[in-house]
């Protein structure tokens, strides 16, 4: 088990810390896109599957979130940016494969 940040006191064991999160990080990412496929597979319609105003609900709250962390949120704001982005576009190639 990696050290927590104000715990580490070497640079190898600051790269442990950030391997791990790494790892975890796309474990999440790995459910989160889970929900993608399972958003393609309730959508009715193709057209349903981008959502703007949906899109916009989700990063300003993880902006918000970052905020209230104290990490940047405009960081925060361009990686879900292209998060949802990418979530978009894997639910199109989802929708159009179940239902080819």
């Amino acid at each position: 088990m990696p050290k927590a940040p104000e715990d580490c006191q070497d640079m190898s064991q600051v790269r442990e810390g950030v391997d791990a999160t790494d790892r975890e990080l796309v474990a999440l990412l790995e459910t989160r896109f889970g929900y993608m496929r399972a958003a393609a597979r309730i959508k009715g319609t193709r057209d349903a599957v981008r959502d703007e105003p949906r899109k916009s609900a989700v990063i300003n709250a993880a902006v918000d979130d970052a905020e209230a962390r104290g990490i940047p949120g405009d960081v925060i704001g361009d990686i879900w940016e292209r998060l949802v982005e990418g979530s978009i576009a894997y639910e199109f190639t989802e929708w159009d494969r179940i239902r080819d």
